[in-house]
């Protein structure tokens, strides 16, 4: 299966915009956008003086496909589905997006980023109600809960995570019991709730063209 090996900074750095794909040092002065706010490369620095049209749509999808870590090809089959599912299709990207188990482990505190967590999924660390569970793409019903393993409670990885999770941070739609690990998917969230700066429309009007 295709991966992206190369420097997550750059990605940050070419869409002008914090993916927070490094966990906690997105936070600290060592993320290189605090220092160099503009795209990789020797022409990085110089302006454009104006932006087409499908260059804006293209960078908003490249912003959120990369934020949440899919390739191209698992970022369209997710849109397919979106156009397939009745109502607003941007929203619906955006929530199916936030369904996916590498994601709610993220948000739940279990790991410092999306690739960790998605790592920690594939590893097999996760129990979906009790049910073994190894998909980063699966995706989570309201109800659904989702535990660390018996025999990944000592994990250094998900301890360091969980002690920098507040209480008053975790999102309403999700519920955390730290002392045993276990956290509830409580509720598909409506769009106006999910902590994402992008306009997914534009990645409709991408691919409608």
């Amino acid at each position: 299966m295709a991966r992206y090996i190369d420097s997550s900074c750059r990605l940050c750095r070419r869409e002008r915009h914090k993916l927070f794909l490094k966990g906690t040092k997105c936070f600290t002065e060592k993320c290189p956008m605090e220092r160099r706010a503009y795209p990789p490369g020797q022409h990085g620095q110089s302006r454009r003086t104006k932006v087409s049209e499908y260059g804006v749509q293209l960078r908003e999808k490249q912003k959120i496909r990369r934020m949440y870590g899919l390739m191209e090809t698992q970022f369209r089959n997710v849109f397919a589905r979106a156009l397939r599912t009745e109502g607003r299709t941007g929203e619906i990207l955006v929530k199916l997006l936030e369904r996916r188990m590498d994601n709610v482990v993220y948000r739940l505190g279990f790991a410092p980023s999306r690739k960790a967590a998605r790592q920690l999924v594939v590893h097999g660390h996760f129990l979906v109600n009790n049910v073994h569970v190894d998909i980063p793409s699966y995706l989570l019903k309201a109800g659904d809960t989702i535990q660390v393993r018996d025999k990944s409670k000592k994990l250094e990885v998900v301890h360091a995570s969980m002690k920098r999770m507040k209480d008053t941070a975790m999102l309403p739609w999700l519920s955390l019991d730290k002392a045993a690990m276990v956290g509830t998917f409580l509720n598909v969230p409506e769009r106006a709730d999910i902590p994402l700066d992008a306009n997914e429309q534009l990645i409709v009007e991408l691919y409608s063209k």
